[in-house]
């Protein structure tokens, strides 16, 4: 019989005998494994963290204690051992089914939700300063990943931690990766602390021996400050990082050891001060293609659990990333003022292709939005041409730096922003549905979305050339199969394309805005000339959302008695309020029917059909609305 059969809640996990710990670890493995395998999902973050994950929930009570995961990319290991596992956790990422990340509405252990980096540490100081405040006792655990030390969120909240609380955990998972290979002064600090060779012989040494000993946990109290002096003299002198931010330091502790982890979480219950405990882990451990591939299994598609084989559909257009990476690659080669800035995701954005073939032109910055976009503005105020390319969801965290940054003095800094639209199975915390709405009143700022992956080429090269700051948004998935020219096309700033003159003496105006917007689009335009006898509405790739051709606007709007914009965003600031803010400004009063999402967070589900029937925003719905529209006039 299973082990995990017996487990439904973490009281089930505190009667475990303490000798099928590791049993119990191998068997959240292949649930984990077998599942991803079918759904996709984060793959090696979740199986490096089993063992860790089964000493939190077997040291500390939640939900009176927090454990708050930074990321929670890390969390399908708490989600089982919390009540979601068996036929619960089979749903994963699938539509009506459990969320990938910690999502408080969903359990009440889940502390706190997160899909972002950098969070972890200055929720769980939230938590700490919360519960002194109203004298509780519970426990607060923050569980970081090497990676996200460098955000700098983080480092916020490290700064604050001898300010604001007197009790609080912090778990540092070290496994020396984020998506890709960590960078920076941060990731090298800790990775030269922890192989210093006479200090891991020494650690090693007093291990094994205050194991062995009754009483053990309590001489690690009494040798900690000789620990840190000894720390200091065999790593050059220097106090260890987070021990100068009040942070009591343990470790290297290795992740794997259940009864080892065990003992100093125990121990950390007991601190009256701020503690840190250094651990150990690898990534993708019990599989053996997540291990020997971390950046492909950080995050990927279903797989064959035997072979590590990527299970892809049929070969088909390549997908908008890729198109992305193979064009600027193909620029910098001409010019050697254009540079990639990744903010650690240069395989999620297709930047590894400008790694490989162009090192010198390339920049990973680690988890940190914000200093990408403030270190592209610098090389734009020295002449060069950078291309900072974030998700849309990510670029969140940096508009103070867009605005403030580059728009104000007006540096010419192209953002490329990925996953602009839906990211169907990541859910609510990924979905790129807000970038135009916080960006749209930048000045200077201009805002485009392409209607097929030539368009995208074209307008990757036609912002390098207008010295300014721009987006381009493109989708998650893959493009159409549109061959992208030898030679980009001319593309004029805020100039709109039509592509089908309608039959109806223009009453009606559609503008699609990218290209998932023009497929919605063209579906309603053959159901509205079914419909109305064979009467075609006037179809228009609108290139841009700002500045918008407000020409063809004002021409169209002397004969429309309606125009239709079509968006893959919220409709909140969007492009559709783009577009009616244009028509009070040329004094034009023609009704209106914008097609988007709604002002609320989008779920999680299997695909974006399912999410847009879902949403009202199905072909068949769209198109009654209009109708319906029509009709009413």
């Amino acid at each position: 019989m299973s082990l995990l059969d017996d487990i439904q809640s973490p009281e089930d996990l505190k009667k475990l005998p303490p000798e099928k710990l590791p049993e119990l670890a191998q068997e959240i493995r292949r649930k984990i494994i077998e599942t991803t395998s079918k759904n996709g999902g984060h793959v090696g973050p979740n199986l490096g963290v089993v063992e860790l994950t089964i000493a939190l929930h077997r040291v500390f009570s939640t939900p009176r204690d927090a454990i708050i995961f930074d990321v929670s990319h890390q969390c399908y290991a708490h989600k089982i051992l919390t009540g979601r596992g068996g036929a619960r956790f089979d749903k994963l990422r699938k539509t009506g089914g459990i969320a990938g990340f910690c999502r408080r509405a969903e359990s009440e252990h889940d502390a706190f939700g997160a899909g972002h980096a950098g969070t972890a540490l200055s929720a769980a100081l939230g938590f700490a300063a919360a519960r002194d405040l109203a004298g509780g006792s519970e426990h607060v655990v923050a569980v970081v990943g090497d990676a996200a030390i460098t955000n700098g969120t983080t480092l916020e909240a490290l700064n604050n931690i001898a300010a604001h609380s007197k009790r609080l955990i912090v778990v540092l998972n070290d496994n020396k990766w984020s998506i890709d290979r960590n960078v920076g002064a941060v990731a090298d600090y800790l990775n030269k602390f922890i192989t210093t060779p006479a200090y891991n012989k020494a650690t090693r040494r007093l291990r094994s021996f205050l194991e062995k000993i009754p009483g053990g946990s309590r001489l690690i109290r009494i040798g900690s400050a000789w620990k840190r002096e000894k720390k200091n003299v065999l790593t050059d002198g220097s106090s260890p990082l987070f021990e100068n931010f009040n942070l009591r330091y343990l470790g290297p502790i290795d992740g794997h050891n259940i009864a080892q982890l065990i003992s100093y979480l125990e121990f950390s219950k007991n601190s009256d001060k701020p503690i840190l405990l250094h651990v150990r882990t690898q990534k993708g451990r019990g599989l053996k293609a997540a291990v020997a591939n971390p950046e492909k299994f950080h995050g990927c598609a279903p797989f064959d659990p035997e072979t590590g084989e990527i299970l892809r559909a049929e070969k088909g257009a390549p997908a908008w990333q890729k198109v992305f990476g193979e064009t600027l690659v193909s620029l910098a080669r001409q010019d050697k003022k254009i540079v990639g800035i990744t903010a650690a995701m240069p395989s999620g954005t297709s930047l590894d292709l400008l790694k490989r073939k162009l090192p010198s032109q390339y920049f990973d910055v680690g988890i940190a939005e914000g200093h990408a976009v403030v270190f592209a503005a610098g090389m734009a105020a020295k002449g060069f041409k950078p291309c900072v390319a974030i998700y849309s969801s990510f670029m969140q965290r940096a508009t103070d730096m867009v605005i403030h940054d580059v728009c104000l003095q007006n540096l010419p800094v192209v953002f490329c922003l990925d996953r602009a639209g839906l990211s169907p199975q990541d859910g609510a915390t990924h979905h790129g549905l807000y970038d135009i709405s916080m960006m749209r009143a930048f000045p200077n700022l201009v805002i485009m979305q392409p209607k097929d992956e030539a368009e995208l080429a074209d307008m990757l090269a036609a912002a390098f050339s207008w010295a300014r700051p721009v987006i381009i948004r493109y989708p998650r998935g893959r493009a159409f199969g549109v061959p992208v020219g030898d030679v980009p096309k001319k593309i004029a700033l805020g100039e709109s394309e039509t592509l089908e003159e309608g039959t109806d003496g223009g009453e009606v105006c559609i503008w699609a805005l990218g290209g998932p917007a023009l497929q919605v689009a063209k579906t309603l335009a053959t159901t509205l000339a079914s419909e109305r006898g064979g009467k075609s509405p006037t179809l228009v790739n609108a290139r841009f959302c700002k500045p918008l051709d407000a020409e063809k606007i004002a021409q169209q709007a002397t004969r429309a008695k309606l125009f239709v914009t079509v968006e893959n965003h919220a409709l909140a600031g969007g492009f559709g309020s783009a577009f009616l803010e244009k028509l009070s400004d040329l004094g034009l009063c023609v009704p209106v029917e914008r097609i988007g999402w709604r002002d609320e967070f989008v779920c999680h589900a299997t695909s974006a059909d399912e999410l847009r029937e879902h949403y009202g925003l199905s072909d068949k719905e769209v198109a009654a609305r209009v109708l319906s529209r029509l009709q009413a006039r």
